[in-house]
């Protein structure tokens, strides 16, 4: 187990740094016009410019503004050109949202999923089946700002049964968090209770066919004992990696719309805010700590899978 634990942290500390690596040579080494052109904007003065040279050390060697970059990253220094505003400190604020976002959705979607697939594999062919696949494959394919949209219109707007928008800290009223989160929580549930319970329902039937399920048959076992401890075990380990993926996403600002839509102010918010200023500075610090948040939840859920299941630590 440890020299399992060993090779998957270092092939992630080699991810992580070809991540920085090639999100560095993007936003530096490009053509069409000098990586200070594109920082400080098309109309951006010869101070300015001069300005954004020295600050990022455009005349040095190649590697050493990577380091310094990297640096400025990692010391939380990078300022935001549009406001002149600490990046690191926009990424404070509006984290607190984003997390309670991710943390609410996923424990819904999560919940969900795994009773809708257990039900749907239960009864595989008929009428439950076939329209939980229907409401599946329908929630799946309508995109998730078209499903907020129309949630805020009707729940928000005509019947006033949610706020319209905002976010309240959890720290100045726990009930004004849940009444303003509850809604883009649902909202980014959706499409992933879809997939995830097909995904479910899939692996749950596959797993029933395995030879160790059948020896528990041929103990004695009840149906719900060799569901609960044998199948749904062994099943859930392709849901617990789609987790990990998705609930790093969306820290990392894969909620953009919903942020934006519900106006949470949170990470993918500002990132969307970044992108249409055109300020990199942002763009680049938020898709570093996003890639290596993921990088990094990623690990520690396929070692959380070799602990429950130990034919994973022989694939690697």
């Amino acid at each position: 187990m440890a020299r399992y634990i060993a090779r998957r942290l270092v092939s992630s500390l080699v991810v992580l740094f070809l991540v920085s690596v090639f999100t560095f040579l993007i936003f530096q080494v490009i053509p069409n016009g000098s990586p200070a052109l594109r920082i400080a904007g098309r109309g951006a003065s010869p101070a300015t410019l001069a300005a954004v040279v020295k600050e990022w050390g455009f005349n040095q060697p190649l590697y050493v503004q990577y380091a310094d970059m990297m640096e400025k990253i990692f010391t939380g220094s990078v300022v935001s050109y549009s406001g002149n505003i600490n990046v690191l400190g926009q990424l404070r604020a509006g984290l607190p949202a984003t997390v309670s976002l991710a943390v609410g959705a996923s424990v819904i979607w999560l919940s969900g999923a795994i009773v809708i697939g257990v039900i749907s594999s239960r009864r595989i062919g008929g009428t439950v089946d076939r329209l939980m696949g229907v409401l599946a494959s329908v929630s799946i394919s309508v995109p998730v700002y078209v499903i907020g949209a129309v949630a805020l219109y009707f729940l928000a707007y005509k019947v006033s049964i949610f706020p319209n928008g905002g976010y309240v800290p959890i720290s100045q009223s726990f009930f004004g968090w849940l009444d303003h989160m509850i809604l883009p929580w649902l909202c980014l549930s959706v499409g992933f209770i879809g997939l995830y319970s097909r995904v479910l329902r899939s692996s749950i039937i596959e797993t029933e066919g395995e030879d160790f399920v059948r020896t528990a048959k041929a103990k004695g076992l009840t149906k719900r004992r060799i569901l609960v401890h044998h199948v749904l075990r062994t099943s859930m380990i392709p849901i617990i990696s789609l987790w990990g993926l998705d609930f790093a996403g969306v820290i990392g600002g894969g909620a953009i719309l919903i942020e934006t839509l519900f106006n949470l102010q949170g990470v993918g918010q500002y990132a969307a805010e970044s992108i249409g200023l055109l300020d990199i500075p942002p763009i680049m610090v938020i898709v570093m700590y996003g890639t290596f948040f993921v990088v990094l939840l990623t690990t520690a859920v396929d070692i959380l899978h070799a602990f429950a299941e130990p034919r994973v630590r022989l694939q690697v």
